[in-house]
């Protein structure tokens, strides 16, 4: 057996192997291309994080309407650019923030409710960037007491670059299931809002 030898002999058959392995790589990667298999490099972006790049282009101030009136959201960068923070004030309550953030291939969102809670909700896997989103209670902190009202879902539209929908899902401490629906388009004259340093 030539490859158990120590000498000059061997030397060679190393060499020889690592040329042939070179080869076999050359070959695979030739013939993976030409099949048009894709070829995933270890940076590729998760399906959330190019799903939340999507939701960066949020950033700004926008105007519209819900059922009680005139409301206003602001979207800002926030903690290096890792999370999008959205202020939401409408005319006839307190404001709330929501908190938006990837998650391997999901969005999840926190909600800071004027009630004082809040509740967690995430995308199911996603398959791709889309126009819709739709998030669903995980879990929820700060309840006054188990049965307080709280909000359970949210669904995103994103219409067009300029155009948002948003539907809240809420259910009361009586368990009655309702949906506030907020229709807002960007206001044009406000530059995007980003926080240096996500401070």
């Amino acid at each position: 057996m030539r490859a158990l030898w120590w000498g000059p002999e061997r030397a060679v058959l190393v060499e020889e192997g690592m040329h042939v392995s070179k080869t076999l790589g050359m070959g695979v990667l030739a013939a993976a291309l030409l099949a048009g298999v894709p070829l995933v490099s270890a940076a590729e972006k998760t399906t959330g994080a190019l799903a939340f790049d999507q939701l960066k282009a949020l950033v700004g101030e926008w105007e519209g309407t819900n059922a009680g009136g005139r409301v206003k959201l602001t979207y800002t960068l926030v903690s290096g650019g890792t999370a999008l923070m959205e202020r939401i004030q409408p005319s006839n309550e307190a404001e709330m923030i929501t908190m938006y953030t990837a998650d391997g291939d999901k969005i999840v969102v926190t909600h800071y409710c004027s009630e004082g809670n809040q509740p967690s909700m995430r995308t199911e896997t996603l398959k791709g960037v889309a126009r819709k989103y739709s998030f669903s209670l995980v879990s929820v902190s700060g309840l006054k007491s188990p049965d307080a009202g709280h909000m359970t879902g949210l669904v995103l539209t994103l219409v067009d670059k300029d155009h948002l929908k948003q539907e809240w899902t809420y259910r009361s401490s009586k368990g009655k299931t309702t949906t506030d629906a907020f229709d807002v388009r960007r206001k044009p004259e406000k530059a995007a809002t980003v926080v240096p340093g996500g401070n």
